[in-house]
C-alpha cells in the first residue's frame, strides 16, 4: 500500500485519473475584469486560451449597456455564439424600428398644417400652465383662471404683433438710406484695399459682405413668428383645450388603468421637467432680449427694440442663436455710427450673452439641462427641413423635450447622455 503512495509534488503518471491531470495542467486563475462582469448571470467565461492577448485587452473595456445602432460599430460587450444570434435578431428589430421612424418622419412632414398649430398650442399652454395652477391654488375656479390667463396672453401677443409690424415698416422705409450708406462704405473699403496693394473692386467687396443675408435673416425670423400667430383663433382655441386636458389628464390615466391610486410620479416628473425647461428658458430669453434692447437704446442704435425682439427669439437656439441675433444689429450700427458703434454693439451682445448664457442660465437650469453643439445644429437643420421657420424656432425646445423623455426611461437613458453637452452628468436635475 505504502509503495503505491506517491509524493504530492511528483507528477502523476500517464493514465491516472482525469482529476489529477486537470489539477496538474490547470492554468492560474484569471482575475475577473470588465469582460467577465459583462457576461450574463451563471454563464461561463471562455477558457484561458480563448481570451484576448494583452494588445487586445483595450477592446474589452466596453460599456455593458446596449447602445442600439452603435452596437453595430462594435460598442458593447463581447458576446457568445448564442448571444450573437440573439443580437442578430435584435438588429433586425432595430432596422424595423428605423423603417418605422422614417414613416413617422414622413407623416410629420405631411401633417405639418395640423401638427404645427398643435405644437405651438402645447408650447403656449406650457407657458400658461403655471399661472393657471397658481390661480386655482388661490381658490379661483378653473374656468375663470383659464379665461384670465388667456386674455392676458392675447393682449401680450397682440402687443407683440404691433411691435413686429411697426418695426418691419420702419425697417423697410429706412432700407434705401442704409443701402446708400453701404455703397459709400464699400467704395471706402475698396480704396483702402487698393492703397494696401490688394486688387479689389466694389462688386467683389459687395459680394463678400452680402448685406442681403442680414435683411433676409431679420425678415425670415419675424415672418416665422408671424406664421406661428397667423391662425390666431385656432391657436388660442387649441391652447385652451390643452390646458383643460392637462388639468384632468392624471385622473383620466388612473381611470384608464382602473387604479385610483396608480403611481404616476415617473411620468409626471418627466412632464414637470419639460414644463420647467420651457418656462425657465422663455424667461431667460426674455431677460436677454430686454437687456439688449435697453443697452442698444442707450447707445442710440436704430431699431433697438427690433434687435431685442430678435435676440429673444433666437436665444432659444444656444451658441448659434446669439451670433445670428448680433449680426444684423452690428451691421446696422456700422452703417449708422461707424466702426466705433459696431464695436460697442458687438460688446453689448458679447457681454449679455456671456453673463446670462454662461453664468445665470447654468445656475438656474443646471449644467445637465443642455445639448451638445452638434445636436443643436442637427436639430436646427432637421426641424427647419421638417416644419420650416417655425420648426427652426422651436427646434431646441422640441429636441430638449425628446432628450428629457429619453432620460426618464432606463432603457433609453444612454441616448439622452449622448445628446448632452460635454460637461453633463448622466442624471439630469430639474431647472430652477
Amino acid at each position: 500500500m505504502e509503495g503505491r503512495e506517491r509524493d504530492a509534488s511528483s507528477p502523476a503518471p500517464h493514465g491516472d485519473d482525469d482529476e489529477a491531470n486537470v489539477h496538474q495542467y490547470k492554468s492560474p486563475a484569471v482575475p475577473r475584469d470588465l469582460f467577465e462582469s459583462a457576461l450574463p448571470p451563471n454563464s461561463e467565461a471562455p477558457p484561458p486560451f480563448d481570451r484576448p492577448s494583452s494588445s487586445e485587452r483595450g477592446a474589452e473595456n466596453r460599456p455593458s449597456v446596449s447602445l442600439g445602432p452603435l452596437s453595430m460599430l462594435g460598442f458593447g460587450p463581447r458576446l457568445s455564439v448564442e448571444q450573437k444570434a440573439s443580437l442578430a435578431s435584435a438588429r433586425r428589430s432595430t432596422l424595423m424600428s428605423a423603417a418605422a421612424l422614417v414613416v413617422i418622419i414622413a407623416g410629420l412632414k405631411v401633417a405639418r398644417p395640423v401638427l404645427v398649430p398643435f405644437t405651438v398650442s402645447v408650447f403656449f399652454a406650457t407657458l400658461a400652465a403655471p399661472a393657471v395652477f397658481y390661480l386655482t391654488r388661490r381658490k379661483f375656479p378653473v374656468e375663470l383662471a383659464v379665461t384670465v390667463v388667456m386674455l392676458a396672453g392675447v393682449l401680450l401677443f397682440g402687443g407683440l404683433f404691433w411691435v413686429i409690424g411697426g418695426s418691419l415698416n420702419a425697417f423697410v422705409r429706412a432700407a434705401p438710406e442704409y443701402q446708400e450708406r453701404f455703397s459709400d462704405l464699400v467704395l471706402l473699403v475698396t480704396r483702402q484695399l487698393e492703397l494696401w496693394g490688394i486688387d479689389a473692386t466694389p462688386e467683389s467687396v459687395y459680394a463678400l459682405v452680402q448685406p442681403g443675408f442680414f435683411a433676409g435673416l431679420v425678415a425670415g425670423t419675424l415672418s416665422s413668428l408671424a406664421d406661428i400667430l397667423a391662425d390666431t383663433f385656432l391657436v388660442i382655441l387649441m391652447t385652451i383645450f390643452v390646458i383643460f386636458e392637462a388639468i384632468v389628464l392624471p385622473k383620466k390615466i388612473r381611470a384608464a388603468l382602473s387604479d385610483p391610486n396608480a403611481d404616476l410620479s415617473q411620468g409626471l416628473r418627466v412632464v414637470s421637467r419639460i414644463k420647467a425647461y420651457v418656462v425657465v428658458k422663455t424667461l431667460i430669453s426674455l431677460a436677454t432680449g430686454v437687456v439688449i434692447w435697453l443697452l442698444l437704446a442707450v447707445l442710440g442704435v436704430d431699431f433697438a427694440l427690433l434687435w431685442g425682439l430678435l435676440a429673444f427669439l433666437l436665444n432659444f437656439i444656444p451658441n448659434i442663436g446669439s451670433v445670428l441675433a448680433a449680426a444684423p444689429a452690428v451691421f446696422v450700427a456700422l452703417l449708422q455710427q461707424g466702426v466705433g458703434g459696431a464695436i460697442a454693439t458687438s460688446a453689448v451682445f458679447l457681454i449679455v450673452n456671456t453673463v446670462i448664457g454662461n453664468i445665470v442660465e447654468p445656475r438656474v437650469m443646471g449644467k445637465s439641462m443642455n445639448l451638445s453643439a452638434l445636436v443643436v445644429f442637427v436639430s436646427l437643420v432637421f426641424w427647419g427641413w421638417l416644419w420650416g421657420g417655425i420648426g427652426m424656432l422651436l427646434s431646441v425646445p422640441l429636441t430638449m423635450a425628446v432628450r428629457i423623455m429619453l432620460d426618464g426611461n432606463e432603457t433609453s437613458r444612454p441616448f439622452a447622455i449622448l445628446m448632452a453637452g460635454a460637461n453633463t452628468d448622466s442624471t439630469d436635475k430639474e431647472p430652477g
